[in-house]
């Protein structure tokens, strides 16, 4: 099984991703790793991303995942999969692939994107993620409040999934 964990950046995916495979023993891979050197110095002036930008993003994840389920591996991805195109793309509808989207206010994200020194993806760019989201349907993905702690999430992710 694949979790794909998705929202926008500063959601928590990473840090709950982790503490999913901290939890289950299963891998952990973020999306991020897969970005170009390009795409993350344009992200890093602040710039966002175009579709065209993505494109290649998009493919080697799809290869990933692809060979994850092939391998019948459990793979935790944290990813922000915003648009529907996206999404559809990635996992294909494939039922070994669960979706989690972590939702919270603009004002949380932001808070916590501030907060965040680490990252190549600059606070200026929250709005345009927001801008660019397609939230999936409730029946394609286990919705999630991130304004709860750590502790009440996983349970409900494990539980929904029944790992």
């Amino acid at each position: 099984m694949i979790i794909l964990i998705m929202g926008v950046a500063g959601a928590g995916k990473t840090t709950i991703g982790q503490a999913l495979v901290a939890a289950t023993g299963w891998e952990f891979c973020d999306a991020d790793w897969f970005h170009s050197t390009a795409a993350k110095t344009k992200m890093s002036r602040g710039e966002a991303l175009t579709d065209v930008d993505r494109q290649p993003w998009l493919q080697s994840l799809q290869t990933a995942i692809a060979q994850w389920l092939q391998a019948e591996k459990n793979v935790i991805l944290a990813c922000s999969a915003l648009k529907a195109s996206y999404r559809d793309l990635l996992w294909n509808h494939d039922p070994r692939v669960k979706l989690v989207y972590l939702t919270g206010s603009y004002e949380l994200i932001a808070e916590r994107l501030r907060d965040r020194h680490s990252h190549f993806m600059p606070a200026n760019l929250l709005q345009s993620q927001f801008d660019t989201l397609e939230a999936p349907t409730p029946q394609e993905a286990i919705y999630i409040d991130i304004s709860q702690d750590l502790g009440a999430i996983l349970p409900q992710i494990r539980n929904s999934l029944n790992v």
